[in-house]
Protein backbone atom coordinates (compact mmCIF):
# COMPACT_ATOMS: atom_id res chain seq x y z
CA UNK A 1 0.00 0.00 0.00
CA UNK A 2 1.27 3.49 -0.83
CA UNK A 3 0.93 4.75 2.76
CA UNK A 4 2.77 1.65 4.11
CA UNK A 5 -0.05 1.01 6.55
CA UNK A 6 0.16 -2.58 7.80
CA UNK A 7 -0.76 -4.74 10.75
CA UNK A 8 1.89 -5.38 13.36
CA UNK A 9 2.14 -8.97 12.13
CA UNK A 10 2.76 -7.85 8.54
CA UNK A 11 5.36 -5.33 9.70
CA UNK A 12 7.12 -8.06 11.67
CA UNK A 13 7.27 -10.55 8.81
CA UNK A 14 8.50 -7.80 6.47
CA UNK A 15 11.35 -7.08 8.91
CA UNK A 16 12.38 -10.73 8.89
CA UNK A 17 12.46 -10.70 5.10
CA UNK A 18 14.56 -7.54 5.15
CA UNK A 19 17.03 -9.27 7.48
CA UNK A 20 17.45 -12.10 4.97
CA UNK A 21 15.57 -14.71 7.00
CA UNK A 22 14.77 -17.65 4.73
CA UNK A 23 13.56 -20.20 7.29
CA UNK A 24 11.58 -19.94 10.52
CA UNK A 25 10.64 -22.79 12.83
CA UNK A 26 7.51 -22.86 14.94
CA UNK A 27 4.83 -24.63 16.88
CA UNK A 28 1.62 -22.74 16.04
CA UNK A 29 -0.44 -20.99 18.70
CA UNK A 30 -3.54 -18.84 18.78
CA UNK A 31 -1.56 -16.04 20.39
CA UNK A 32 0.20 -15.22 17.13
CA UNK A 33 -2.30 -16.31 14.47
CA UNK A 34 -1.85 -12.94 12.76
CA UNK A 35 1.85 -13.72 12.19
CA UNK A 36 1.02 -17.13 10.74
CA UNK A 37 -1.38 -15.41 8.37
CA UNK A 38 1.30 -12.91 7.34
CA UNK A 39 3.67 -15.80 6.57
CA UNK A 40 1.07 -17.16 4.14
CA UNK A 41 2.02 -14.59 1.51
CA UNK A 42 5.71 -14.26 2.41
CA UNK A 43 8.69 -15.88 0.72
CA UNK A 44 9.96 -17.26 4.05
CA UNK A 45 9.84 -21.04 4.53
CA UNK A 46 7.94 -22.03 7.68
CA UNK A 47 8.70 -25.38 9.33
CA UNK A 48 6.01 -26.54 11.72
CA UNK A 49 7.45 -28.71 14.49
CA UNK A 50 6.05 -31.03 17.15
CA UNK A 51 7.42 -29.41 20.30
CA UNK A 52 8.86 -25.99 21.03
CA UNK A 53 12.18 -27.27 22.36
CA UNK A 54 12.78 -29.11 19.10
CA UNK A 55 11.74 -26.06 17.08
CA UNK A 56 14.20 -23.86 18.96
CA UNK A 57 17.02 -26.36 18.47
CA UNK A 58 16.25 -26.47 14.74
CA UNK A 59 16.55 -22.69 14.62
CA UNK A 60 19.81 -22.97 16.56
CA UNK A 61 21.14 -25.41 13.94
CA UNK A 62 20.20 -23.05 11.11
CA UNK A 63 22.07 -20.23 12.88
CA UNK A 64 25.24 -22.29 13.32
CA UNK A 65 25.26 -23.11 9.62
CA UNK A 66 24.54 -19.58 8.38
CA UNK A 67 26.14 -17.32 10.97
CA UNK A 68 22.94 -15.26 11.19
CA UNK A 69 20.24 -15.56 13.87
CA UNK A 70 17.95 -18.54 13.76
CA UNK A 71 14.29 -17.55 14.17
CA UNK A 72 11.62 -19.48 16.08
CA UNK A 73 8.00 -18.68 16.99
CA UNK A 74 6.14 -20.22 19.93
CA UNK A 75 2.97 -19.48 21.83
CA UNK A 76 2.42 -18.26 25.39
CA UNK A 77 3.63 -19.78 28.66
CA UNK A 78 3.59 -23.56 27.91
CA UNK A 79 5.14 -22.96 24.51
CA UNK A 80 7.66 -20.50 25.92
CA UNK A 81 8.76 -22.77 28.75
CA UNK A 82 9.02 -25.71 26.36
CA UNK A 83 11.39 -23.58 24.26
CA UNK A 84 13.64 -22.73 27.21
CA UNK A 85 16.10 -25.65 26.78
CA UNK A 86 16.91 -24.36 23.31
CA UNK A 87 17.49 -20.86 24.67
CA UNK A 88 19.91 -22.21 27.28
CA UNK A 89 21.81 -24.11 24.59
CA UNK A 90 22.05 -20.96 22.47
CA UNK A 91 23.32 -18.97 25.46
CA UNK A 92 25.89 -21.54 26.53
CA UNK A 93 27.05 -22.24 22.97
CA UNK A 94 27.06 -18.56 21.90
CA UNK A 95 24.56 -19.05 19.08
CA UNK A 96 22.65 -16.05 17.64
CA UNK A 97 18.96 -16.83 17.99
CA UNK A 98 15.68 -14.88 18.20
CA UNK A 99 12.68 -16.39 19.96
CA UNK A 100 9.32 -14.72 19.31
CA UNK A 101 6.63 -15.54 21.88
CA UNK A 102 2.91 -14.86 21.45
CA UNK A 103 1.71 -12.89 24.47
CA UNK A 104 -1.62 -12.09 26.12
CA UNK A 105 -3.44 -8.89 25.15
CA UNK A 106 -2.03 -5.69 26.61
CA UNK A 107 -5.18 -4.80 28.56
CA UNK A 108 -5.12 -8.14 30.42
CA UNK A 109 -1.68 -7.76 31.98
CA UNK A 110 -1.37 -8.27 35.70
CA UNK A 111 -4.70 -10.05 36.07
CA UNK A 112 -3.36 -13.58 35.98
CA UNK A 113 -4.77 -13.95 32.49
CA UNK A 114 -4.82 -17.28 30.66
CA UNK A 115 -1.19 -18.38 30.22
CA UNK A 116 0.15 -15.03 31.42
CA UNK A 117 3.86 -14.94 32.17
CA UNK A 118 6.57 -12.36 32.82
CA UNK A 119 9.10 -13.27 30.13
CA UNK A 120 11.72 -10.84 31.37
CA UNK A 121 11.74 -12.66 34.69
CA UNK A 122 11.71 -16.10 33.07
CA UNK A 123 14.40 -15.60 30.43
CA UNK A 124 16.35 -12.68 31.88
CA UNK A 125 19.16 -14.79 33.32
CA UNK A 126 20.07 -16.63 30.11
CA UNK A 127 19.08 -14.44 27.18
CA UNK A 128 21.08 -11.44 26.00
CA UNK A 129 17.96 -9.29 25.81
CA UNK A 130 14.28 -9.82 26.64
CA UNK A 131 11.70 -7.30 25.43
CA UNK A 132 7.97 -6.96 24.81
CA UNK A 133 6.70 -4.87 21.89
CA UNK A 134 3.82 -2.61 22.91
CA UNK A 135 3.60 -0.42 19.82
CA UNK A 136 3.60 -1.83 16.26
CA UNK A 137 5.43 1.31 15.10
CA UNK A 138 8.47 0.13 17.09
CA UNK A 139 8.67 -3.31 15.47
CA UNK A 140 11.34 -2.33 12.88
CA UNK A 141 13.43 -0.65 15.58
CA UNK A 142 13.23 -3.57 18.01
CA UNK A 143 13.77 -6.31 15.44
CA UNK A 144 16.81 -4.43 14.12
CA UNK A 145 18.21 -4.16 17.64
CA UNK A 146 17.49 -7.84 18.23
CA UNK A 147 19.59 -8.85 15.23
CA UNK A 148 22.42 -6.55 16.34
CA UNK A 149 22.29 -7.90 19.88
CA UNK A 150 22.13 -11.56 18.86
CA UNK A 151 25.15 -11.31 16.53
CA UNK A 152 27.51 -8.79 18.12
CA UNK A 153 30.04 -9.36 20.86
CA UNK A 154 29.54 -12.83 22.25
CA UNK A 155 26.55 -14.05 20.17
CA UNK A 156 23.48 -15.35 21.94
CA UNK A 157 19.68 -15.50 22.14
CA UNK A 158 17.16 -12.67 22.21
CA UNK A 159 13.55 -13.14 23.36
CA UNK A 160 10.73 -10.93 22.04
CA UNK A 161 7.16 -11.12 23.36
CA UNK A 162 4.34 -10.15 20.99
CA UNK A 163 1.02 -9.09 22.58
CA UNK A 164 -1.81 -10.61 20.58
CA UNK A 165 -3.70 -7.36 20.10
CA UNK A 166 -0.56 -5.46 19.06
CA UNK A 167 -0.14 -7.86 16.13
CA UNK A 168 -3.48 -6.86 14.58
CA UNK A 169 -3.13 -3.14 15.25
CA UNK A 170 -2.26 -1.16 12.13
CA UNK A 171 0.58 1.32 11.76
CA UNK A 172 2.52 3.13 9.03
CA UNK A 173 6.26 2.80 9.56
CA UNK A 174 9.36 2.41 7.40
CA UNK A 175 11.22 -0.89 7.33
CA UNK A 176 14.61 -1.08 9.02
CA UNK A 177 17.76 -1.76 7.02
CA UNK A 178 19.47 -5.15 6.95
CA UNK A 179 21.73 -5.62 9.96
CA UNK A 180 25.34 -6.70 9.60
CA UNK A 181 27.35 -7.46 12.74
CA UNK A 182 30.03 -4.92 13.60
CA UNK A 183 33.36 -6.72 13.60
CA UNK A 184 35.77 -5.90 16.43
CA UNK A 185 39.29 -5.69 15.02
CA UNK A 186 42.53 -6.18 16.96
CA UNK A 187 44.87 -3.20 17.24
CA UNK A 188 48.25 -3.06 15.51
CA UNK A 189 50.00 -2.83 18.88
CA UNK A 190 48.33 -6.04 20.04
CA UNK A 191 49.26 -7.90 16.86
CA UNK A 192 52.85 -6.70 17.17
CA UNK A 193 52.93 -7.96 20.77
CA UNK A 194 51.53 -11.31 19.66
CA UNK A 195 54.26 -11.64 17.06
CA UNK A 196 56.92 -10.92 19.72
CA UNK A 197 55.42 -13.59 21.98
CA UNK A 198 55.43 -16.14 19.15
CA UNK A 199 59.01 -15.35 18.22
CA UNK A 200 60.10 -15.86 21.84
CA UNK A 201 58.10 -19.05 22.41
CA UNK A 202 59.56 -22.55 22.60
CA UNK A 203 56.39 -24.67 22.81
CA UNK A 204 53.38 -22.63 21.60
CA UNK A 205 49.97 -24.11 20.89
CA UNK A 206 46.67 -22.70 19.57
CA UNK A 207 43.18 -23.58 20.84
CA UNK A 208 40.16 -22.66 18.69
CA UNK A 209 36.63 -22.43 20.04
CA UNK A 210 33.49 -20.38 20.36
CA UNK A 211 31.23 -19.08 17.61
CA UNK A 212 31.27 -16.22 15.12
CA UNK A 213 33.56 -18.04 12.71
CA UNK A 214 33.19 -18.50 8.95
CA UNK A 215 34.70 -20.77 6.34
CA UNK A 216 36.95 -17.91 5.23
CA UNK A 217 38.15 -17.32 8.79
CA UNK A 218 38.96 -21.00 9.23
CA UNK A 219 41.00 -20.97 6.03
CA UNK A 220 42.83 -17.81 7.14
CA UNK A 221 43.74 -19.40 10.45
CA UNK A 222 44.85 -22.56 8.67
CA UNK A 223 47.27 -20.53 6.54
CA UNK A 224 48.60 -18.84 9.68
CA UNK A 225 49.09 -22.21 11.39
CA UNK A 226 50.99 -23.46 8.34
CA UNK A 227 53.27 -20.41 8.17
CA UNK A 228 54.10 -20.66 11.87
CA UNK A 229 53.87 -24.48 11.90
CA UNK A 230 51.73 -24.32 15.05
CA UNK A 231 50.02 -27.32 16.61
CA UNK A 232 46.29 -26.58 16.66
CA UNK A 233 43.68 -27.90 19.10
CA UNK A 234 39.93 -27.33 19.04
CA UNK A 235 37.73 -26.83 22.05
CA UNK A 236 35.02 -29.32 22.96
CA UNK A 237 32.55 -29.87 20.09
CA UNK A 238 34.26 -27.28 17.93
CA UNK A 239 36.34 -29.76 15.90
CA UNK A 240 35.00 -28.36 12.61
CA UNK A 241 37.05 -25.18 13.11
CA UNK A 242 40.23 -26.89 11.88
CA UNK A 243 40.65 -29.64 9.31
CA UNK A 244 40.99 -32.91 11.20
CA UNK A 245 43.21 -34.30 8.41
CA UNK A 246 45.65 -31.39 8.54
CA UNK A 247 49.22 -32.28 9.63
CA UNK A 248 49.09 -29.53 12.28
CA UNK A 249 45.94 -30.81 13.99
CA UNK A 250 46.58 -32.03 17.53
CA UNK A 251 43.09 -33.02 18.72
CA UNK A 252 40.00 -31.88 20.58
CA UNK A 253 39.77 -30.78 24.21
CA UNK A 254 36.64 -32.68 25.15
CA UNK A 255 35.66 -34.97 28.01
CA UNK A 256 38.42 -37.52 28.48
CA UNK A 257 40.94 -36.16 25.94
CA UNK A 258 44.17 -37.91 25.04
CA UNK A 259 46.48 -37.79 28.08
CA UNK A 260 49.30 -36.72 25.77
CA UNK A 261 47.25 -33.79 24.48
CA UNK A 262 46.52 -32.60 27.98
CA UNK A 263 50.18 -32.94 28.96
CA UNK A 264 51.23 -31.03 25.84
CA UNK A 265 49.05 -28.04 26.74
CA UNK A 266 50.22 -28.10 30.35
CA UNK A 267 53.85 -28.07 29.16
CA UNK A 268 53.39 -25.29 26.61
CA UNK A 269 54.83 -21.86 27.27
CA UNK A 270 52.39 -19.90 25.08
CA UNK A 271 48.70 -20.63 24.51
CA UNK A 272 46.72 -18.75 21.87
CA UNK A 273 43.05 -19.15 22.81
CA UNK A 274 40.92 -17.87 19.96
CA UNK A 275 37.15 -17.50 20.22
CA UNK A 276 36.58 -19.85 23.13
CA UNK A 277 36.01 -19.22 26.82
CA UNK A 278 37.91 -22.26 28.11
CA UNK A 279 34.91 -23.23 30.22
CA UNK A 280 34.56 -26.28 32.45
CA UNK A 281 34.66 -29.08 29.85
CA UNK A 282 37.63 -27.98 27.69
CA UNK A 283 39.55 -26.77 30.77
CA UNK A 284 39.14 -30.24 32.32
CA UNK A 285 37.09 -28.93 35.25
CA UNK A 286 39.22 -25.76 35.44
CA UNK A 287 42.40 -27.75 36.10
CA UNK A 288 44.21 -27.26 32.79
CA UNK A 289 45.11 -23.65 33.59
CA UNK A 290 45.67 -22.09 36.99
CA UNK A 291 43.09 -19.52 38.10
CA UNK A 292 43.34 -16.57 37.96
CA UNK A 293 46.82 -16.50 36.41
CA UNK A 294 47.81 -19.43 34.19
CA UNK A 295 51.38 -20.64 34.34
CA UNK A 296 51.50 -20.54 30.55
CA UNK A 297 51.49 -17.17 28.84
CA UNK A 298 47.87 -16.90 27.70
CA UNK A 299 46.81 -14.85 24.71
CA UNK A 300 43.01 -14.71 24.85
CA UNK A 301 41.12 -13.45 21.81
CA UNK A 302 37.36 -13.03 22.21
CA UNK A 303 34.56 -10.98 20.66
CA UNK A 304 33.00 -10.28 24.06
CA UNK A 305 35.02 -7.86 26.19
CA UNK A 306 33.30 -9.22 29.31
CA UNK A 307 34.88 -12.65 28.71
CA UNK A 308 38.46 -11.31 28.76
CA UNK A 309 39.73 -11.79 32.31
CA UNK A 310 36.45 -13.28 33.50
CA UNK A 311 38.14 -16.48 34.69
CA UNK A 312 41.74 -16.33 33.51
CA UNK A 313 44.00 -13.30 33.61
CA UNK A 314 45.55 -13.23 30.13
CA UNK A 315 49.12 -12.16 29.45
CA UNK A 316 47.69 -10.49 26.33
CA UNK A 317 43.96 -9.83 25.91
CA UNK A 318 42.68 -9.06 22.43
CA UNK A 319 39.10 -7.90 22.01
CA UNK A 320 38.31 -9.11 18.50
CA UNK A 321 35.86 -11.32 16.66
CA UNK A 322 37.26 -14.56 15.18
CA UNK A 323 36.72 -13.44 11.59
CA UNK A 324 38.47 -10.09 12.09
CA UNK A 325 41.34 -11.60 14.07
CA UNK A 326 41.88 -14.40 11.55
CA UNK A 327 42.13 -11.80 8.78
CA UNK A 328 44.62 -9.76 10.81
CA UNK A 329 46.89 -12.79 11.20
CA UNK A 330 47.93 -12.36 7.58
CA UNK A 331 50.17 -9.48 8.70
CA UNK A 332 52.24 -11.57 11.13
CA UNK A 333 55.60 -12.92 10.05
CA UNK A 334 57.00 -16.21 11.40
CA UNK A 335 60.46 -16.34 12.94
CA UNK A 336 63.37 -17.14 10.66
CA UNK A 337 63.81 -20.43 12.48
CA UNK A 338 60.74 -22.21 13.87
CA UNK A 339 61.88 -24.13 16.95
CA UNK A 340 58.72 -26.14 17.57
CA UNK A 341 58.19 -27.94 14.25
CA UNK A 342 59.24 -31.30 15.63
CA UNK A 343 56.77 -30.85 18.49
CA UNK A 344 54.00 -30.10 15.98
CA UNK A 345 54.75 -33.29 14.06
CA UNK A 346 54.71 -35.28 17.30
CA UNK A 347 51.42 -33.68 18.37
CA UNK A 348 49.82 -34.77 15.10
CA UNK A 349 51.29 -38.27 15.41
CA UNK A 350 49.90 -38.57 18.94
CA UNK A 351 46.49 -37.44 17.65
CA UNK A 352 46.47 -40.16 15.00
CA UNK A 353 47.60 -42.79 17.50
CA UNK A 354 44.64 -41.79 19.71
CA UNK A 355 42.02 -41.72 16.95
CA UNK A 356 43.01 -44.02 14.07
CA UNK A 357 42.51 -47.35 15.82
CA UNK A 358 39.49 -48.08 17.99
CA UNK A 359 40.16 -50.30 21.02
CA UNK A 360 37.83 -53.30 21.21
CA UNK A 361 34.75 -53.00 23.40
CA UNK A 362 32.53 -55.70 24.94
CA UNK A 363 29.71 -57.00 22.76
CA UNK A 364 28.98 -57.73 19.12
CA UNK A 365 28.78 -54.08 18.03
CA UNK A 366 31.98 -52.06 17.94
CA UNK A 367 31.06 -48.38 17.84
CA UNK A 368 34.66 -47.39 17.18
CA UNK A 369 34.78 -49.46 14.00
CA UNK A 370 31.47 -47.98 12.84
CA UNK A 371 32.74 -44.43 13.41
CA UNK A 372 35.99 -45.19 11.56
CA UNK A 373 34.03 -46.56 8.60
CA UNK A 374 31.69 -43.56 8.53
CA UNK A 375 34.51 -41.03 8.51
CA UNK A 376 35.75 -42.58 5.28
CA UNK A 377 32.27 -43.06 3.79
CA UNK A 378 30.61 -39.71 4.45
CA UNK A 379 31.02 -36.82 2.00
CA UNK A 380 33.39 -34.07 3.11
CA UNK A 381 30.47 -31.65 3.48
CA UNK A 382 28.24 -34.07 5.44
CA UNK A 383 26.72 -32.52 8.55
CA UNK A 384 27.08 -34.61 11.70
CA UNK A 385 24.88 -33.89 14.70
CA UNK A 386 24.63 -35.30 18.19
CA UNK A 387 23.19 -34.53 21.58
CA UNK A 388 24.72 -35.59 24.88
CA UNK A 389 25.62 -38.94 26.37
CA UNK A 390 28.54 -41.33 26.52
CA UNK A 391 27.85 -42.50 22.96
CA UNK A 392 29.13 -39.07 21.85
CA UNK A 393 32.62 -39.95 23.11
CA UNK A 394 33.01 -42.29 20.12
CA UNK A 395 31.80 -39.55 17.77
CA UNK A 396 34.27 -36.99 19.10
CA UNK A 397 37.22 -39.34 19.18
CA UNK A 398 36.89 -41.30 15.93
CA UNK A 399 35.01 -39.09 13.47
CA UNK A 400 36.78 -36.43 11.39
CA UNK A 401 35.56 -32.93 10.62
CA UNK A 402 37.32 -31.52 7.58
CA UNK A 403 35.30 -28.39 6.89
CA UNK A 404 33.54 -25.56 8.66
CA UNK A 405 29.77 -25.97 9.25
CA UNK A 406 29.82 -29.77 9.39
CA UNK A 407 29.40 -30.29 13.15
CA UNK A 408 26.29 -29.51 15.21
CA UNK A 409 26.71 -30.52 18.84
CA UNK A 410 25.82 -28.75 22.08
CA UNK A 411 28.70 -27.46 24.17
CA UNK A 412 26.05 -27.13 26.88
CA UNK A 413 25.80 -30.93 27.08
CA UNK A 414 22.06 -30.88 26.47
CA UNK A 415 20.39 -34.16 25.63
CA UNK A 416 17.86 -34.25 22.81
CA UNK A 417 19.73 -31.81 20.55
CA UNK A 418 20.93 -34.14 17.78
CA UNK A 419 17.63 -35.03 16.09
CA UNK A 420 16.10 -31.54 15.82
CA UNK A 421 19.51 -30.18 14.79
CA UNK A 422 19.59 -32.75 11.99
CA UNK A 423 16.09 -31.78 10.86
CA UNK A 424 16.99 -28.08 10.93
CA UNK A 425 20.23 -28.71 9.03
CA UNK A 426 18.53 -30.75 6.32
CA UNK A 427 15.78 -28.16 6.00
CA UNK A 428 18.37 -25.45 5.37
CA UNK A 429 20.74 -27.61 3.28
CA UNK A 430 18.66 -30.31 1.57
CA UNK A 431 21.54 -31.06 -0.81
CA UNK A 432 23.90 -32.21 1.95
CA UNK A 433 23.97 -35.54 3.77
CA UNK A 434 22.98 -35.22 7.43
CA UNK A 435 23.77 -37.94 9.96
CA UNK A 436 22.58 -37.77 13.56
CA UNK A 437 24.05 -39.75 16.46
CA UNK A 438 21.74 -40.17 19.44
CA UNK A 439 21.65 -42.33 22.52
CA UNK A 440 18.45 -44.15 23.43
CA UNK A 441 17.75 -41.68 26.23
CA UNK A 442 18.89 -38.71 24.16
CA UNK A 443 16.77 -39.61 21.13
CA UNK A 444 13.47 -39.89 22.98
CA UNK A 445 13.81 -36.45 24.50
CA UNK A 446 12.91 -35.01 21.09
CA UNK A 447 12.08 -38.15 19.13
CA UNK A 448 8.77 -36.69 18.00
CA UNK A 449 10.66 -34.43 15.60
CA UNK A 450 11.25 -37.46 13.40
CA UNK A 451 7.67 -36.75 12.30
CA UNK A 452 8.86 -33.32 11.14
CA UNK A 453 11.54 -34.96 9.01
CA UNK A 454 8.92 -37.21 7.42
CA UNK A 455 6.47 -34.35 6.87
CA UNK A 456 9.04 -32.34 4.90
CA UNK A 457 10.67 -35.34 3.16
CA UNK A 458 14.04 -34.77 4.80
CA UNK A 459 16.13 -37.96 4.40
CA UNK A 460 18.27 -37.62 7.50
CA UNK A 461 19.93 -40.74 8.89
CA UNK A 462 19.65 -41.21 12.64
CA UNK A 463 21.88 -43.70 14.44
CA UNK A 464 20.25 -44.58 17.77
CA UNK A 465 22.86 -46.10 20.07
CA UNK A 466 20.85 -48.26 22.46
CA UNK A 467 22.43 -49.56 25.67
CA UNK A 468 19.14 -49.55 27.62
CA UNK A 469 20.22 -46.96 30.16
CA UNK A 470 21.20 -43.39 30.80
CA UNK A 471 24.83 -44.31 30.25
CA UNK A 472 26.61 -41.20 31.47
CA UNK A 473 24.64 -41.18 34.72
CA UNK A 474 25.24 -44.91 35.19
CA UNK A 475 28.96 -44.34 34.71
CA UNK A 476 29.04 -41.74 37.47
CA UNK A 477 26.72 -43.86 39.59
CA UNK A 478 29.09 -46.84 39.43
CA UNK A 479 32.03 -44.62 40.32
CA UNK A 480 30.35 -43.11 43.39
CA UNK A 481 27.84 -45.78 44.44
CA UNK A 482 29.16 -49.03 42.91
CA UNK A 483 26.57 -51.74 42.39
CA UNK A 484 23.69 -49.58 43.63
CA UNK A 485 21.81 -49.10 40.38
CA UNK A 486 18.96 -46.64 40.79
CA UNK A 487 16.85 -44.76 38.20
CA UNK A 488 19.22 -45.29 35.26
CA UNK A 489 17.75 -48.34 33.48
CA UNK A 490 15.57 -47.85 30.40
CA UNK A 491 13.07 -50.05 28.60
CA UNK A 492 13.09 -48.97 24.97
CA UNK A 493 10.83 -49.41 21.94
CA UNK A 494 11.98 -50.98 18.70
CA UNK A 495 13.42 -47.85 17.12
CA UNK A 496 13.33 -49.35 13.61
CA UNK A 497 9.59 -49.92 14.01
CA UNK A 498 9.34 -46.39 15.40
CA UNK A 499 10.80 -45.04 12.15
CA UNK A 500 8.45 -47.13 10.01
CA UNK A 501 5.44 -46.05 12.07
CA UNK A 502 6.13 -42.43 11.12
CA UNK A 503 6.61 -43.32 7.46
CA UNK A 504 10.40 -43.51 7.50
CA UNK A 505 12.93 -46.27 6.94
CA UNK A 506 14.04 -48.50 9.82
CA UNK A 507 17.01 -50.82 10.31
CA UNK A 508 18.28 -52.85 13.27
CA UNK A 509 21.96 -53.62 13.84
CA UNK A 510 23.05 -56.19 16.42
CA UNK A 511 26.59 -56.83 15.18
CA UNK A 512 29.22 -54.69 13.50
CA UNK A 513 29.16 -56.48 10.14
CA UNK A 514 25.50 -55.62 9.65
CA UNK A 515 26.01 -51.88 9.93
CA UNK A 516 27.42 -51.09 6.48
CA UNK A 517 24.63 -52.73 4.45
CA UNK A 518 22.04 -51.24 6.82
CA UNK A 519 23.50 -47.78 6.34
CA UNK A 520 23.60 -48.11 2.56
CA UNK A 521 19.97 -49.31 2.51
CA UNK A 522 19.01 -46.31 4.62
CA UNK A 523 20.71 -43.94 2.18
CA UNK A 524 19.14 -45.68 -0.83
CA UNK A 525 15.65 -45.47 0.69
CA UNK A 526 15.55 -41.71 0.20
CA UNK A 527 13.50 -41.46 3.40
CA UNK A 528 14.21 -40.24 6.91
CA UNK A 529 15.81 -43.28 8.48
CA UNK A 530 16.62 -44.68 11.90
CA UNK A 531 19.29 -47.33 12.37
CA UNK A 532 18.74 -48.96 15.75
CA UNK A 533 22.18 -50.04 16.99
CA UNK A 534 22.07 -52.31 20.01
CA UNK A 535 25.27 -52.14 22.02
CA UNK A 536 26.46 -53.99 25.10
CA UNK A 537 25.76 -51.95 28.27
CA UNK A 538 29.27 -52.88 29.44
CA UNK A 539 30.79 -50.70 26.70
CA UNK A 540 30.44 -47.43 28.58
CA UNK A 541 33.43 -45.60 26.98
CA UNK A 542 36.04 -46.65 24.40
CA UNK A 543 38.39 -47.61 27.23
CA UNK A 544 36.15 -48.46 30.20
CA UNK A 545 33.47 -51.00 31.15
CA UNK A 546 30.71 -50.87 33.73
CA UNK A 547 32.08 -53.84 35.64
CA UNK A 548 35.57 -52.35 35.57
CA UNK A 549 34.35 -49.06 37.00
CA UNK A 550 32.37 -50.89 39.65
CA UNK A 551 35.31 -53.05 40.69
CA UNK A 552 37.65 -50.07 40.90
CA UNK A 553 35.18 -48.10 43.00
CA UNK A 554 34.54 -51.02 45.34
CA UNK A 555 38.27 -51.56 45.80
CA UNK A 556 38.72 -47.90 46.68
CA UNK A 557 35.92 -48.02 49.26
CA UNK A 558 37.57 -50.99 50.95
Amino acid sequence: MSDNNRTGAQILVDQLATQGVRHVFCVPGESYLAVLDAFHDASIEVTVCRQEGGATMMADASARLSGRPGVVFVTRAPGATNASPGIHIAEHDSTPLILFIGQIQRNARGRGAFQEMDYKAVFGSFAKWVVEIDDPKRIPEIVSRAFHTAMQGRPGPVVIALPEDMLVERAAVADALRVEPVATWPGQTQMAELQKLLWAAERPIAILGGSGWSEKACRSFERFAERFDLPVVTSSRRAMLFNGEHPNFAGELAIGPSPKLRARIEASDLVLLLGGRMAEIPSQSYKLFEIPTPRQKLVHVHAGAEELGRVYHPHLAIHASPQAFAAALESLQPPVQIRWSEETRQANADFHAWTDVAPPSPGQVQLGEIALWLRNRLPEDAIITNGAGNYAIWVGRFMRFRRYATQLAPVSGSMGFGLPAAVGAKRVHPERMVVCFAGDGCFLMNGQEFATAVQYDLPIIVLVIDNEMYGTIRMHQERKYPGRVSATNLRNPDFADYARAFGGHGETVTETARFVPAFERAVASGKPAIIHIKVDPEAITPTATISGLRAAAQATKK
